[in-house]
């Protein structure tokens, strides 16, 4: 217990911080007088980092002890959120941001491996419920607290309240925390670091630059993403060929792994993209303050993280498929819903629907990721918690990318069918036609996802948890 409490404090202040941002990225525009698509860098540096640091994560677990990891990932944490909260200027706050990314790059694989090595399988999904409790609730009270602060205080305060609460998170761990994994020491291939690095950041990079002004066509876009695709592909290659892989790609012969893999990239899709659309449009469309935004996210936000702990022991007893199924077709249906919101849409329709999506990502999210890793031998959960780790960032900036793209040219589609694109009173309805899209777009990926759910089945896990070493 003290270990996870160790892990769950510092994994949701790193979230907490990741999210409240989102909200104050308005405010920051005005006060560093910085462009959306400057601010927007923010969000894809943090993105991006995580992307390059996550997939080596499953060799720093093998080169360094479970205590020694903690202790660098909550020193990198502190020191980027102090640096972010005496920030003076963007170029502070940005290297401030990618600081505190590799922290949380190395605390999130530690967290999923620690409880995969220390739990044992048949009460694995409550404590991954406990994961998903933290992993949710601080993305959902973030942005109202961070709207609260923005409208006392200053922006600098987010980070001001965080650090208190990491630094309690090191001295805890510093006590409590022991050793769960062997050391090996295997023989580090830089070509496979580069090849990784080139491969998951071109592509996070690519998808989040189309996200912002560039667009599709933009070459920028076009040579990150193409360079990205085959770095990756050699990495592949590489891999393969190799007798010590860095990331053992073996954890792909296990047909609930992949179909974990799959069900995990689809629920980040749609969660980062709806969470990124739906403030935008309650703030824009709506004309309701960050605080009044992050108000109406909260009760959905607060019934998801509830939620979780319910769904692991739910899918402790019963198995994934009756979880994931349902879970799905609330999805779809919530989303269905939503690609029907306008300006008379009631704050009682967004709560309850807000609410209705957070249940159905609850239902699939943490019993898809546990039934898919329970099929892996123990020696392979380092590098399928990298795997996993590493998809949900590259699908959250491909979710978030598409999203945008979609919303953008759905309101120059609406602008261009008009008499006068540069009346004020068509720019409403232009925007509330590009965010129906990007919502249909979330309908599709979860349609997508609930045909892939009929696949799915519980996994019986031969091996056991270990004791932790000292």
């Amino acid at each position: 217990m003290p270990i996870l409490i160790s892990l769950l404090l510092s994994g949701f202040i790193g979230m907490f911080s990741e999210t409240a941002l989102n909200v104050a990225l308005s405010d920051l525009m005005n006060v560093l007088q910085i462009t959306p698509s400057t601010a927007q860098w923010l969000t894809t540096a943090y993105l991006l980092t995580l992307g390059i640091l996550v997939p080596i994560s499953g060799l720093l677990l093998q080169w360094f002890t479970t205590r020694q990891l903690f202790v660098a990932a909550l020193i990198f944490s502190i020191l980027g959120t102090f640096l972010a909260a005496i920030a003076p200027n963007f170029e502070f706050l940005l290297t401030a941001r990618v600081v505190q990314a590799m922290g949380t790059s190395l605390l999130l694989p530690l967290m999923f491996n620690t409880i995969l090595v220390i739990i044992p399988a048949e009460k694995r999904g409550a404590a991954m419920g406990m994961i998903g409790l933290v992993i949710m609730v601080a993305p959902a009270i973030g942005p109202t607290i961070a709207g609260l602060l923005i409208e006392s205080l200053s922006w600098h305060w987010i980070f001001w309240l965080s650090l208190p609460f990491l630094v309690i998170a090191l001295l805890f761990g510093i006590v409590y925390m022991q050793n769960v994994t062997e050391v090996t020491k295997p023989k580090i291939d830089v070509l496979s670091i580069i090849l990784s690095s080139l491969g998951f950041g071109g592509i996070v990079f690519g998808f989040s630059s189309a996200g912002e002004a560039e667009g599709w066509g933009s070459p920028k876009v076009i040579f990150s993403i193409v360079v990205g695709v085959v770095a990756l592909v050699l990495f592949v290659i590489r891999q393969n060929t190799m007798k010590k892989p860095m990331i053992n790609l073996r954890a792909f012969k296990y047909p609930m792994f992949v179909v974990g893999v799959a069900m995990v990239f689809i629920c980040m899709m749609v969660i980062l993209s709806s969470m990124l659309i739906l403030p935008m449009y309650l703030q824009q469309g709506q004309g309701y303050t960050a605080f009044k935004a992050g108000l109406l996210l909260l009760p959905g936000g607060l019934i998801n993280g509830l939620m979780s702990p319910i769904m692991g022991r739910l899918f402790d007893k019963y198995g994934p498929k009756w979880l994931v199924i349902p879970g799905l077709a609330i999805v779809a249906v919530t989303l269905w819903f939503f690609s029907s919101i306008n300006a008379a849409s009631t704050v009682a329709f967004i709560i309850v629907l807000h609410s209705a999506l957070m249940i159905g990502v609850s239902m699939i999210f943490m019993p898809a990721q546990t039934n898919g890793i329970n099929q892996l031998p123990m020696e392979l959960y380092p590098d399928g918690t990298a795997i996993m780790n590493t998809l949900q960032q590259v699908a959250g900036a491909i979710g978030t990318a598409l999203a945008v793209s979609i919303m953008t040219a759905g309101s120059k589609n609406y602008l261009k069918g008009v008499d006068n694109p540069a009346d004020p009173a068509n720019l409403l309805p232009a925007f509330t036609q590009g965010v129906q899209n990007a919502f249909v777009f979330g309908l599709i990926m979860s349609v997508v996802g609930l045909v892939l759910a009929f696949f799915i089945r519980r996994v019986i896990v031969q091996h056991k948890a270990q004791a932790p070493m000292h």
